[in-house]
């Protein structure tokens, strides 16, 4: 196997492994501060884990240099683990600073509220960064053909 494929393999299986974590995180909705968040801690878990299955499976389609292609990796799992854990950090403590639309009337502690918003900022920006650069490294080489 070649380093590309070895790379979408391993984002595959973080894909899965992100896709189970979402799935288990449903079934606790319940035991949550806030139950609203935590059904979107679900979904980002669900549809992170999607995204990084379909990343993994064009990934030998990436056409970038090996420290950005690396840099797209980790800030790529960065951004999707990040999301979901932030969103399950928020649910857990019943902040509202990061997203009042899902704070459903609940408030953490002014730290509690911190965390979760620069955790969201910083995932924020990583993920844009990994689109960015994915989205470039399919673009390259797309006019010779």
């Amino acid at each position: 196997m070649t380093e590309k494929q070895v790379t979408g393999r391993r984002l595959v299986w973080h894909g899965m492994l992100l896709f189970l974590i979402g799935v288990v995180t449903g079934t606790q909705q319940r035991r949550f501060t806030n139950m609203r968040m935590a059904l979107s801690a679900h979904l980002e878990g669900v549809m992170n884990g999607t995204f990084l299955i379909a990343l993994g499976a064009v990934w030998t389609q990436l056409d970038l240099p090996p420290n950005l292609a690396r840099a797209a990796r980790w800030t790529t799992l960065y951004g999707t683990y990040g999301n979901w854990l932030f969103t399950t950090v928020g649910a857990a403590l019943g902040t509202a600073a990061a997203n009042p639309t899902l704070s459903q009337g609940h408030h953490g502690k002014p730290w509690q509220e911190r965390l979760v918003l620069l955790g969201f900022r910083s995932m924020r920006y990583a993920f844009l960064s990994a689109v960015v650069l994915i989205v470039s490294g399919l673009t390259r080489g797309l006019s010779e053909e």
